[in-house]
């Protein structure tokens, strides 16, 4: 995996970057690292690395939703870490125990995307507000019904996991990106996902790192141009 320094707390892990590129994070805190995403393929042995190199235990692992290619690494985690705490948002757990039911309130259009039965169960079920060390939990519904993103308070790092992309050009979760459809393929409900964006670019982010490509500076200016692409495509 390549293993990059964004700032003084955020360290992204790019499984495959330059082909089919997977990310999962490790945030910096001050009782040690906390694990956003665990990718299709288990990062324990990068994660133990950079664990060992900065001198921090991982402490905490948090799911942005249930997809395989963000929860798919639990195992081999939880192998080489025993005793870490696992979260999830409370919706997308659901996902994980098979039931694909809809709530009458959400939007009655099939979930899509690689959805795995795993044999663990996560420790802690996450809802809007809730904190994860520094990393408040955002909820970011549409690209699965409970989706969720972490804003550290610190210095507004935006964790978006797939309710943005970078990958093929800063998309909202549903506009097809030719490079990289895989995000748009795997979208449950488009105008959701869009009036996640537009809430995500509220809080301001000084940055922004996704599940799939590459971390952005200074994002306001493209989140702008990525959601006026999406209402046009959606409307």
């Amino acid at each position: 995996m390549r293993i990059t320094h964004h700032g003084d707390h955020l360290i992204q892990l790019a499984w495959m970057p330059l082909l089919f590129p997977v990310n999962c994070y490790l945030v910096k805190e001050e009782d040690g690292l906390t694990l956003v995403d665990t990718t299709m393929f288990s990062p324990a042995e990068d994660v133990e690395s950079v664990s060992k190199e900065l001198g921090m235990p991982l402490k905490r692992v948090a799911l942005t939703h249930a997809h395989g290619d963000h929860v798919g690494g639990v195992d081999g985690i939880r192998e080489r870490f025993p005793g870490v705490e696992l979260s999830i948002g409370v919706r997308d757990a659901g996902l994980l125990e098979g039931n694909l039911q809809l709530a009458p309130d959400e939007p009655q259009v099939p979930i899509k995307g690689s959805l795995p039965k795993p044999t663990w169960k996560p420790d802690r079920l996450l809802e809007e507000g809730d904190r994860i060390g520094s990393l408040l939990v955002v909820a970011s519904p549409g690209h699965t019904p409970g989706h969720i993103a972490f804003l550290d308070t610190r210095d507004r790092s935006l964790i978006a996991g797939d309710a943005l992309q970078t990958r093929g050009g800063l998309a909202v979760s549903g506009v097809l990106q030719p490079l990289f459809p895989f995000v748009a393929m795997a979208t449950w409900h488009k105008p959701t996902a869009l009036r996640s964006a537009e809430a995500l670019r509220k809080l301001e982010p000084s940055r922004l790192a996704t599940g799939h490509g590459k971390v952005l500076e200074n994002p306001a200016a493209p989140l702008d141009r990525a959601i006026e692409t999406a209402r046009r495509k959606f409307a």
